[in-house]
């Protein structure tokens, strides 16, 4: 099947820019209402990819993301994101960049293309088949990402990807590939746009729903966050206040400081 690059296909849209600024944003807005909507299509492979993952964590395994650009920091975003929402370690997501940690905020030339480079970055975390590895690529070719999930396969760990275009060198390289096909761009193959916004909304799906695999949600709560401010204090406060049916909330904060977390305060309490 030939692999077409929908990514790169010219916008529906001339002259951007004799728009109006009303027009420019009515117009984004509309091409970002279908994302969704192509999520949506692809929710069959993303169950597949979140099973495999949670199958692996359950086990002891961690989960890596790599990509390039955009690709590379939504990964990173998803990443950092989880020890303070669900409590867990740092070093159990992690996310990987080519070009390495100055690619977070500048783009590093050429750190896409070289396909080596991607398997020694997995190296430097001691990579094994306990693991699981997401490529992210919204092309669906950066070579960076494919060297790195071919690695991965020829050594018996599981791989998957989130791509934008369909039947992708991407896909052919991922036990579990997703695509989510959202067509071409309102600015010409400006990908940050709406596959990222796809990107983001796939990894949102997989983290949050391999957390809850993993028991990190309790009911709708966050019970195993950090405590990290005092907004976050707060709102674990009136979770642990409804849990205990406690009416004190001095007393709930102090139960909930020193336990550390709402799960560890209601284990704590019920123990006594």
């Amino acid at each position: 099947m030939t692999f077409v690059k929908i990514t790169e296909q010219t916008s529906g849209y001339r002259h951007l820019e004799k728009m109006t600024i009303q027009e420019l944003l009515f117009n984004i807005n509309k091409e970002d209402r279908s994302v969704p909507l192509a999520v949506e299509e692809s929710i069959p492979q993303i169950e597949k990819l979140v099973a495999a993952i949670a199958d692996k964590m359950l086990a002891g395994g961690r989960l890596f993301y790599m990509g390039a650009g955009t690709s590379g920091r939504l990964g990173i975003v998803d990443a950092s994101e989880c020890p303070p929402t669900f409590g867990v370690p740092y070093g159990l997501v992690i996310g990987i960049i080519a070009g390495g940690d100055d690619a977070i905020r500048k783009a590093v030339e050429f750190a896409e293309d070289d396909r080596e480079q991607g398997w020694k970055d997995l190296q430097e975390f001691n990579i094994s088949d306990k693991d699981v590895v997401v490529g992210i690529a919204a092309s669906g070719t950066t070579p960076y990402v494919i060297g790195a999930l071919d690695m991965c396969r020829s050594k018996g760990i599981i791989t998957g990807s989130i791509s934008c275009n369909p039947d992708s060198p991407v896909s052919a390289a991922a036990d579990f590939p997703v695509e989510v096909v959202v067509g071409p761009e309102f600015v010409t193959g400006s990908t940050r746009m709406k596959s990222g916004t796809a990107q983001k909304l796939v990894l949102n799906m997989i983290s949050t729903a391999v957390m809850i695999q993993l028991g990190r949600v309790e009911d709708n709560k966050m019970v195993n966050m950090q405590l990290s401010n005092e907004k976050l204090v707060d709102r674990g406060v009136k979770m642990l206040m409804e849990k205990l049916s406690l009416t004190d909330y001095e007393q709930a904060q102090a139960l909930l400081l020193k336990a550390g977390s709402v799960k560890k305060a209601v284990d704590d309490f019920v123990k006594v």
